[in-house]
């Protein structure tokens, strides 16, 4: 059975278990014996330790019989209590002698003897039987000789006649004893000898047996496996429509037939992938997935939406194609668009014929463009928050189940390619986050300061956003970057000394005026990012710049570094300042508790039009729901 799973058309699987399976049964048959005998030698060892008890038997009475015969035999009759102490000692070697002799010929051997809780039984070869029955019968006649010396009478034992006997016939007795343990001797050495050839042979069987599995393994498995992998090899070389011929076992036959299919669908992509690759930016690289992905499934419009940072809705970043199902509307929510994101797959939809009085922005946004079809595409490398590329098509059920394998295939390299144009300044911005991180770590009592205030910033800016006034201005992108470069706000930090930066009580004017460096530190950091961005035609730091330069200034003017008022404080500025404001006075400081919240927007909604720009503290409040959600989600206990 076991060599029958080591079949051509077995499974790897199967061929390893099967040899497992003969090498678990080959070792637990060795173990199995070798503890049997094991058990056998033990037993062979309590036979040599009584045939050794008994050879002192012999010589022992034949020592008694000497000093017995060499004393003043009648003054010890006279003490009486000296012929008793003999006579003991001879019953005592006679009835020990005879009890294993008579053992050994019944083949029994007593508990009494051996201390074990059952009688042990006792198998003898031939040379052992014919010197047994040599061994017992001239026992029997021994002891039988001894008793007719001793006489019949119990009260007057006649020791020196059985002395002078022992004496006589001792050497016989000593010889016959020590052939009887020659012989076990002899026996249980062959024992020995058979065990360790049937350990050799087993041994040999298992090394036999390894070699052939090996063997077998090579020539079913590791030579199939090599064809394969040179197979693979040259489609990896660049040769996608060479197809690996099908060998060797079923998973192997498997694995190359999924590889074929593989290669086709990469010699078809390859081409629609080497196109879209070549987008300078976001725009251009949607317009080619929209040209290039026709020829694969039906593609009317296209777009991709990312999630908000604070997750309740995504927004339109960029669109390709000849229609505008949302008419410049920001926010667009959709159940939808939440499961491609958690479930990570592209999901279809199909649109019914009313949209439902319920239904979210997407369906009412496809009705109205008369779009009947989508397809959602998770892009797992362009946010963490959550990312979507959908297209849409005019035709009913436009995409099918293959269509959404698909766009599963290619995702992770369509999500790559459209996240390949934000790489660099994301990197940018992360390593200087990180050093706005470093800044805030030097303060160990800011507590998730820069992730509250960074999401407070983004939600006012959604919310300025639908404002006839800023509706321009405050795009998705826009708030995006808001929401990026808020933490840089306070990144001058770290040129101010810890002697200021932590001083748990309020600074002198000396200090104020070192603290006070902080925005222009910053805005000079960033102004250097900034020129080496530009010097490669891009810009990335502008909002940054802003925020970390001016967050300090006051919409009277009082503020500094310069001291500017109104509308020429940058907008991102004047945002930040609210957001930051608030986070600090709900949130401990080494030089104060956190207030309650009551008091802290009682002081906000004060300092509009002093401090900060009224119509941002309107968006504030008018976005407070959201921003106490953030609070209590992060707030610094």
């Amino acid at each position: 059975m076991a060599f029958a799973l080591l079949g051509r058309d077995t499974s790897i699987r199967g061929q390893l278990w099967a040899s497992f399976g003969l090498f678990v049964a080959l070792l637990a048959s060795g173990i199995g014996y070798i503890l049997y005998e094991l058990d056998l030698r033990r037993h062979d060892y309590q036979i040599l330790n009584l045939a050794g008890q008994i050879k002192v038997d012999a010589g022992t009475l034949r020592q008694q019989a000497e000093a017995y015969l060499g004393t003043n035999v009648f003054s010890l009759a006279q003490r009486g209590a000296g012929t008793d102490l003999a006579l003991r000692a001879l019953r005592e070697r006679v009835d020990h002698y005879d009890q294993v002799v008579m053992g050994f010929k019944a083949r029994e051997l007593k508990p009494e003897l051996t201390g074990r809780a059952e009688p042990l039984r006792c198998n003898w070869d031939e040379r052992s039987r014919d010197q047994l029955d040599v061994t017992v019968a001239f026992w029997e006649d021994f002891r039988k000789g001894l008793e007719a010396a001793l006489g019949d009478d119990l009260h007057r034992p006649r020791l020196v006649e059985a002395s002078r006997y022992i004496l006589a016939r001792g050497d016989a007795l000593i010889e016959n004893t020590d052939n009887l343990a020659l012989a076990f001797q002899v026996m249980m050495e062959g024992k020995l000898r058979l065990v360790n050839a049937s350990v050799a042979g087993m041994l040999v069987l298992a090394l036999a047996l390894a070699a052939l599995i090996l063997l077998l393994f090579r020539h079913r498995v590791l030579k199939p496996l090599d064809a394969t992998v040179a197979g693979f090899a040259r489609v990896a070389g660049g040769d996608l429509g060479h197809q690996v011929p099908r060998t060797g076992a079923a998973e192997i036959g498997r694995m190359t037939e999924a590889f074929n299919r593989l290669s086709e669908r990469l010699h078809a992509l390859f081409g629609l992938t080497d196109r879209i690759n070549r987008g300078h930016d976001l725009n251009e690289t949607l317009r080619f997935i929209r040209e290039e992905f026709s020829g694969f499934l039906p593609v009317d419009w296209v777009a991709v939406l990312l999630a908000s940072p604070d997750g309740h809705h995504f927004s339109v970043e960029r669109v390709s194609g000849a229609v505008h199902p949302f008419h410049g509307q920001r926010e667009v929510c959709s159940p939808m668009l939440d499961q491609a994101v958690s479930k990570g797959r592209p999901v279809l939809y199909d649109a019914p014929d009313k949209p439902p009085d319920n239904a979210c922005d997407l369906v009412n946004g496809f009705a109205h463009e008369g779009l009947a079809s989508a397809l959602l595409l998770p892009l797992a490398d362009l946010r963490d928050g959550g990312a979507v590329l959908a297209f849409a098509s005019h035709q009913v059920k436009a995409y099918t189940p293959a269509h959404q394998d698909f766009l599963e295939s290619i995702g992770a390299q369509v999500s790559h390619i459209l996240g390949k144009t934000v790489i660099m300044e994301g990197l940018v911005v992360a390593a200087i986050q990180g050093l706005a991180k470093l800044a805030e770590s030097r303060d160990p009592e800011t507590g998730d300061h820069l992730v509250r205030m960074s999401l407070y910033s983004a939600i006012v800016a959604e919310e300025l956003g639908k404002t006839p006034d800023y509706a321009d201005l405050c795009t998705p992108a826009y708030v995006r970057a808001l929401h990026e470069f808020a933490p840089m706000h306070d990144i001058g930090k770290v040129g101010i000394v810890d002697s200021v930066l932590l001083k748990p009580g309020r600074l002198d004017d000396a200090q104020l005026v070192e603290m006070r460096k902080h925005p222009t530190i910053g805005a000079e950091v960033l102004r250097l990012c900034e020129a080496r961005m530009n010097e490669r035609g891009r810009s990335v730091f502008k909002v940054g710049i802003e925020i970390a330069e001016s967050h300090h200034e006051k919409w009277d003017g009082t503020g500094y570094p310069h001291g500017i008022k109104g509308p020429a404080i940058p907008l991102s500025a004047r945002i930040v300042a609210v957001a930051d404001v608030f986070d600090a006075l709900t949130s401990k400081r080494p030089y104060k508790d956190a207030w309650p919240l009551d008091k802290a927007l009682d002081t906000v909604r004060k300092d509009a039009g002093t401090h900060f720009d009224p119509q941002v503290i309107e968006a504030f409040l008018a976005a407070l729901p959201r921003i106490l959600e953030i609070y209590e989600r992060h707030k610094h206990v």
